[in-house]
């Protein structure tokens, strides 16, 4: 009896140190987790405090970030700080306006044109196509509809045949005074201009070189081959053009009422192609290419 009596004191005495062994494991293990609970506590709450911001901001602009699949989280700040200079402006109108960079300075934090060699192409006072930018597939323009030897990417050269062969069919004649331009013949013409008018007026009317449509090989000045391109809007032909340019994929590209889009005076010679389903779209929704391009394509 005794003897099982001692084994029994045996078992109890091992079964309390085999308790003890994994008490002070239990503390091993888990005394990290437990000395990082702080930190972690910490973090989080830096973590709530900034998506709280966040999320006042987003109201402040009424949550349009729920509504806008062109809303850019990475510009929420400027959203907010344009919104505070044009209150009056509704939430929509802020976003589009910023991401095509009007809370900026014409000319800064300029990017790489997109979508090169294509009609989607966007080149303004914010992208840039490069001193060494040519575009592709450009064909010279029938002369019965150019003054001078004009040059425009193909897709575009049909399409603006087409156009003013069918104006010349209703009695509107319509011709190219000036297409394709490379960025050394847009910057001897830029410089010419700025000598003479200073660099801010120049900036109004032409584009620096690299910033030019015209290098595109998708921009065509044009006149009625009688008077100057510049007095086109002063002709019959210039409401044709307002009618029926988009039909055939072109759009007026510069006016007056947009002038603080573009940064660019009204020009009513200035057409330029996208195509002939953006041209519908933007004659169907009025807007500037600006508008159209960070509503559409700048993804």
């Amino acid at each position: 009896m005794k003897k099982r009596k001692n084994k029994k004191n045996y078992y109890t005495f091992g079964n309390f140190i085999l308790i003890i062994v994994l008490i002070v494991l239990c503390v091993i293990i888990f005394k990290p987790f437990n000395s990082s609970t702080n930190e972690e506590k910490e973090d989080i709450k830096k973590k709530e405090k900034i998506l709280t911001e966040e999320e006042k901001k987003l109201q402040t602009l009424n949550n349009i970030d729920k509504k806008l699949d062109f809303f850019k989280m990475e510009n929420l700040d400027r959203y907010i700080a344009y919104k505070e200079k044009h209150n009056d402006l509704d939430d929509e109108t802020i976003v589009v306006y910023v991401n095509i960079g009007l809370d900026q300075d014409f000319y800064t934090n300029v990017k790489d044109a997109p979508n090169k060699d294509t009609n989607k192409v966007i080149t303004n006072k914010f992208y840039f196509l490069g001193s060494n930018y040519v575009p592709s597939d450009m064909v010279v323009i029938n002369s019965k509809y150019t003054i001078g030897e004009r040059k425009m990417q193909k897709d575009a050269a049909n399409a603006f045949e087409e156009m003013v062969k069918d104006a010349l069919e209703e009695g509107y004649t319509v011709k190219a005074a000036s297409t394709y331009r490379s960025y050394t013949y847009q910057e001897g013409l830029y410089n010419k201009y700025k000598a003479n008018d200073g660099e801010e007026k120049a900036d109004t009317y032409s584009a620096r070189p690299g910033y030019s449509e015209h290098q595109t090989g998708l921009a065509v000045d044009v006149s009625n081959g009688k008077t100057s391109y510049t007095d086109f809007g002063n002709t019959k032909e210039f409401n044709w053009m307002k009618e029926n340019a988009y039909k055939y994929g072109f759009i007026l590209r510069y006016t007056k009422e947009t002038e603080f889009i573009t940064g660019y005076m009204n020009e009513p010679w200035h057409y330029r192609y996208v195509g002939k389903d953006i041209a519908n779209y933007i004659h169907n929704h009025p807007m500037t290419y600006e508008e159209y391009f960070v509503r559409f394509l700048d993804k």
